[in-house]
């Protein structure tokens, strides 16, 4: 198993699953990443349960988790992520917005959230900014 990252190092790369139950998300987050220094995609999912298997082979130092898949939540997957690999910062990535959606996040230990459709430039800071072991919810979502 690969050494974790030491969130200290400036020029150690960010090791990100990428977990969502559509391909096309999915490919554009991965060209994204593959595009950006410093970051590096070290797998895939299509849902909350492969994810924790994946987690445990490539061991992520964040994890892009969708909510809504089949077979497993990103709620639930989250959940059992930070059980199992606690070393792992869950990243909400969602098209679903709104307080409940944010508390179910914080309630299951998601470091964020960030919805889908923004710039990518969002992402990439929110991704660097929970694997530097800060939080990274939205100004609205901070009172939730």
């Amino acid at each position: 198993m690969p050494a974790r990252r030491d969130p200290s190092d400036p020029v150690a790369e960010i090791r990100v699953l990428v977990v969502d139950d559509h391909p096309t998300v999915r490919a554009a987050v991965l060209d994204l990443l593959e595009s950006t220094d410093g970051i590096v995609a070290v797998g895939e999912a299509s849902d909350g349960q492969e994810a924790l298997h994946l987690a445990e082979a490539v061991d992520p130092d964040v994890v892009l988790m969708d909510l809504t898949m089949p077979r497993m939540s990103g709620i639930e997957a989250t959940r059992r992520l930070n059980h199992a690999r606690p070393g792992a910062r869950v990243l909400i990535f969602s098209a679903a917005v709104g307080r409940d959606v944010v508390r179910a996040a914080r309630e299951a230990g998601a470091a964020g959230f960030i919805a889908k459709g923004g710039r990518g430039a969002n992402l990439i800071r929110a991704i660097r900014t929970v694997s530097a072991g800060r939080c990274a919810w939205p100004a609205w979502a901070r009172t939730v």
